[in-house]
């Protein structure tokens, strides 16, 4: 797989299809570079409250990067919108949040590559370290994060 670099960078936009495990780069609307990735372990359903392990589904942005995350490296998303926060006050309970796409810890690494096969994070996006440094250089703070189911 050849590596983007970050001179080839910024991208405008991240769109994450969950069903597909995919997440691609858009940069002036085009497709740029589509990683495998991996998702909460309970992937199916939009996120409604802490705790239920899911991806959130809608659109949002990269408040902040993370360069020494205990996941490597790590993309913060604006998760909680307006709206995941009014849907959650309506059911009594709490949204959540630190929803990121990130790396792999430590414990993880012994998936290597087929990281993606596992739903293994409690609600975030996850790459291989070697694409999150990629990714990374790629993406700046504001970037919008649209995630599908």
């Amino acid at each position: 797989m050849e590596l983007a670099r970050a001179a080839d960078g910024p991208v405008d936009c991240i769109l994450v299809e969950k069903s597909k495990r995919k997440m691609t780069l858009l940069k002036q609307g085009t497709e740029f570079k589509t990683y495998h990735i991996a998702l909460g372990r309970n992937p199916e359903g939009s996120k409604v409250q802490q705790g239920d392990k899911r991806t959130p589904e809608g659109n949002y942005y990269i408040d902040r990067k993370v360069r020494n995350s205990i996941y490597h490296r790590a993309l913060h998303l604006s998760y909680p919108s307006p709206a995941d926060v009014e849907r959650a006050k309506a059911l009594g309970v709490s949204p959540g949040g630190s929803i990121m796409i990130h790396g792999m810890k430590p414990d993880k690494l012994w998936m290597g590559d087929v990281q993606y096969l596992f739903n293994w994070t409690n609600g975030c996006i996850a790459l291989t370290n070697r694409e999150i440094e990629e990714v990374f250089d790629l993406v700046s703070e504001g970037t919008s994060v649209e995630i599908r189911p």
